[in-house]
């Protein structure tokens, strides 16, 4: 008995690890562009900030690299099997395309098969390290990439499918009444941008634009300062900041381990989501999934207001100042007074 409940706590840790090791390929990967995303449209014919603009782009394409090499590093494993790692996850994660006339890299690829493949070719890789002996570094990338790569590949198409489906589900709610509608979209979005789907991808496959569009900015931007407030007594500043300047995705560890984690943070988006609906507060479909990363959210809904000081208020009371005051709410409710979640629960490992 106390080997199976050994060997459950093994694969426990061992999923645990991985996830933190892909939250840290997207902190490393999606935050410099988050940082930055603004900077051509203040800047238009400036050179640089092109160039800027065009590197950080660039970067969020090896989400899928840097994702499958952190995991190495965190097993500590050696160079040539993060490699390994890295590589398989690479050319199955969705990021290149085939083209008749060669590859187009694009996006972030597939993050539900980018979790899928690291936790193979991580477990194969720890099987087989090995195995090589002298031929390890000839033989143990190809192998890696052959079996876990190539497995990737065929669950490439029915993971993205999943995505699809899911977003048809999310589509439905906005059929809704407006206030509804705003509740549900707001409740979703904040689930998606903490799960291994991609909340930016689904908006865009659904086209989610107008107010329901930004009742799902405002879900993700209170889900994100209510995941930094809950965990700011035991994560530095840099990474409380990261949840909602980055990305709330860096907390897909605890979320997917911790489920009471999703409490808090659907109740807070719900409201937000009713609120942002209420106030008409509108959105793209490309800024549906970012919430307050990168000031995309507040500044497409800015773009589409009618530019007055009343509506410059209403989109500081939904960004800022009401996320804020029910993120500090739901802390103090969760954490301080029903104590059913610790701080500890949002501690983040990643190094």
């Amino acid at each position: 008995m106390k080997q199976n409940i050994s060997q459950r706590q093994r694969v426990k840790q061992f999923i645990v690890t991985v996830l933190n090791g892909i939250s840290l390929g997207i902190v490393i990967t999606l935050i410099p562009s988050a940082l930055v995303s603004q900077l051509v449209l203040l800047c238009p014919d400036n050179v640089l900030a092109k160039d800027i603009s065009f590197m950080t782009t660039l970067i969020q394409s090896t989400l899928p690299l840097v994702a499958g090499f952190a995991v190495g590093q965190l097993f500590k494993l050696s160079t040539i099997d993060a490699g390994a790692i890295a590589l398989a996850t690479f050319v199955s994660s969705g990021v290149v395309m085939k083209t008749p006339t060669g590859m187009v890299i694009n996006g972030t690829g597939v993050i539900l098969n980018i979790v899928l493949v690291v936790l193979l070719a991580t477990a194969l890789t720890r099987l087989t390290t090995t195995i090589f002996g002298h031929f390890k570094m000839l033989l143990q990338p190809l192998f890696v990439v052959i079996v876990a790569g190539g497995l990737g590949l065929m669950t490439l198409m029915p993971l993205r499918l999943v995505q699809t489906l899911m977003g048809t589900a999310v589509a439905a709610a906005t059929h809704l009444t407006p206030v509804l509608m705003g509740a549900v979209l707001g409740a979703v979005f904040a689930f998606l941008v903490v799960s291994p789907l991609s909340s930016v991808g689904i908006a865009m496959a659904i086209n989610l634009s107008g107010v329901g569009s930004g009742a799902a900015n405002a879900g993700i931007v209170v889900a994100s300062f209510t995941l930094a407030a809950m965990g700011a007594r035991v994560n530095p500043i840099g990474a409380t900041l990261a949840h909602f300047i980055g990305s709330p995705k860096i907390q897909m560890a605890n979320m997917l381990m911790k489920p009471k984690l999703f409490i808090p943070t659907t109740i807070g988006a719900a409201i937000m989501g009713m609120v942002a609906s209420i106030l008409s507060i509108k959105g793209t479909p490309f800024s549906a999934g970012f919430g307050f990363s990168g000031l995309i959210g507040p500044l497409t809904a800015y773009t589409y207001s009618d530019k007055t000081l009343s509506a410059g208020i209403q989109i500081i009371l939904v960004f800022v100042i009401l996320p804020g005051v029910l993120a500090f709410a739901l802390k103090w409710l969760f954490i301080d007074k029903l104590h059913h979640i610790q701080p500890d629960d949002l501690k983040l490992t990643l190094q």
